[in-house]
């Protein structure tokens, strides 16, 4: 099983949705919404402190040993020195047995090397990817791989819609 994790800030609230799937393609889905109380200041170059504990919080509803990847939305690392980023925090949490992708739509210009971009369909803006515990360039094709003929895959878009609605 494949989970995507996306969170949406609110009213001094959270809410996180995991949308499940199974195959890099697939437009099949099943999701999970959890909102949380009194979530962490946002902090820049910490914003891991706001939205790990929610992710891990809906993690918690999962068999990890079922789980093959989890794409968070944003970046594994935040420069070339390994220096973790959500998806690195969440890869250690979960001692290291689960690899995660980060997807971001936004540029972090202190990482190059660590970092591919990814043009889908016929967009000319990138997606960023980021990867811990599977190859990078393994993680840019799976996400290359997904469905959806548009630069943000169907399934992905699909979550950021579900984290706002009501």
């Amino acid at each position: 099983m494949i989970l995507a994790f996306d969170t949406y800030y609110f009213d001094n609230k959270a809410k996180t949705v995991c949308v499940e799937f199974t195959d890099w393609n697939d437009s099949n889905y099943k999701f999970q919404t959890e909102i949380t109380d009194n979530i962490e200041e946002y902090i820049p170059g910490e914003f891991y402190k706001r939205e790990l504990p929610c992710i891990i919080s809906l993690l918690n509803k999962y068999d990890l040993k079922n789980i093959e990847v989890i794409i968070v939305d944003g970046f594994v690392y935040l420069n070339d020195e390994n220096k973790f980023g959500l998806g690195g925090y969440l890869y250690e949490k979960l001692d290291r047995k689960i690899p995660v992708i980060g997807v971001a739509k936004t540029n972090f210009a202190t990482i190059e090397k660590n970092k591919k971009s990814l043009l889908r369909g016929e967009s000319k803006k990138p997606l960023f990817i980021t990867a811990i515990g599977i190859e990078l360039k393994d993680a840019v094709q799976k996400i290359q791989n997904m469905d959806g003929e548009f630069r943000i895959p169907t399934l992905l878009k699909e979550l950021d819609r579900l984290t706002k609605e009501e």
